[in-house]
């Protein structure tokens, strides 16, 4: 797979992808419509081949795979664009703008016999790939409860609201950790601060079945910057932080029954997880790579991507009613 990749979109996540693929030796060419952008790119990458049409790409049977980090409301018909011209697709979250588009790609990549991959890197990190085998291994026994918090006072978007922009990675996460089904009930509430409209802060309420609850809460508009989810199991409870140097956490915390006396906890201390020293960008494009040599499904594929989408949408629509 050495140099037999393409990245469309070199602006503000696409610079990443330029300079992943370019470590691992995986791309060949690069291409945006932004002239200025891609001649700032090409001093930073002088050994890319920047190429002026896509056309260049589509026409090139070397190349197999696509990363596609255009501006989201392009995901669809870009990733559409290469799928239809053979070519095997890495699509930046999210899929697309609706579950309808998002459908009609997962099946075109079906009909044309093509990976479809969406770019929810968290699922490649090595403290939740390390959090994914501990719960296949039943460390946690059942999920009880689930929690993500995705804050910071960073970015104010002015084109898709912090449930857009922040919270397809957790919807990611927690459908992972409940072997993908989808949420029974959903429960979003919010307010626009900054912009008229545009959601800044958002808490969303998941119900699954077994009794699982999860809950979302998302903000640009924070004191400082938190990434954590939390894990709340029968037998154990992780947590994975994504802003500390202990990424995974294990604590041992219980519940104690005694002859028929109310329940006590008992309180232990954690240990901390060791995971691999990798990075998350770099193992999904690593990933994108292998599926296309093997022809195997990726780990998020456009199906996971779909349900991610199927989520947002209902929260969406109930922010809409809390008004």
């Amino acid at each position: 797979m050495i140099g037999n990749i393409a990245l469309v979109g070199l602006g503000y996540w696409g610079k990443n992808h330029l300079k992943s693929l370019h470590d691992l030796g995986l791309i060949r060419y690069a291409y945006d419509l932004d002239k200025n952008l891609v001649e700032l790119r090409k001093k930073e990458f002088p050994d890319v081949d920047f190429v002026s049409t896509d056309e260049e790409i589509i026409e090139n049977p070397n190349i197999k795979g696509v990363v596609i980090a255009v501006p989201a409301s392009k995901h669809y018909l870009v990733a559409k664009k290469f799928i239809e011209a053979g070519k095997d697709v890495l699509v930046e979250k999210p899929l697309a703008l609706n579950t309808k588009d998002a459908k009609d790609l997962v099946e075109t990549a079906e009909r044309n016999n093509r990976i479809l991959m969406v770019g929810h890197i968290l699922r490649y990190h090595p403290a939740v790939l390390k959090l994914e085998e501990l719960l296949k291994k039943g460390h946690l026994g059942e999920i009880r409860y689930i929690y993500s918090n995705r804050l910071n006072i960073g970015k104010i978007r002015t084109e898709e609201n912090v449930l857009w922009s922040f919270s397809p990675h957790d919807i990611s996460l927690i459908l992972m950790l409940v072997n993908n089904q989808l949420p029974s009930l959903i429960e979003a509430f919010g307010e626009a601060y900054v912009n008229k409209e545009i959601y800044d802060t958002v808490i969303a309420v998941l119900k699954f079945k077994n009794d699982i609850m999860a809950h979302i809460f998302i903000s640009w508009l924070h004191p400082f910057k938190e990434q954590r989810l939390v894990v709340v199991g029968s037998e154990n409870m992780a947590v994975f932080d994504d802003v500390s140097n202990e990424k995974l956490k294990l604590f041992s915390h219980r519940i104690i029954y005694k002859n028929g006396e109310p329940p006590e906890i008992e309180k232990s201390g954690y240990r901390v997880i060791d995971i691999e020293n990798k990075e998350p960008l770099k193992e999904e494009l690593l990933h994108f790579a292998y599926c296309i040599e093997h022809r195997i499904t990726p780990r998020t594929d456009g199906i996971e991507g779909l349900n991610v989408l199927k989520v947002l949408e209902e929260a969406e629509k109930s922010l809409g009613q809390s008004k």
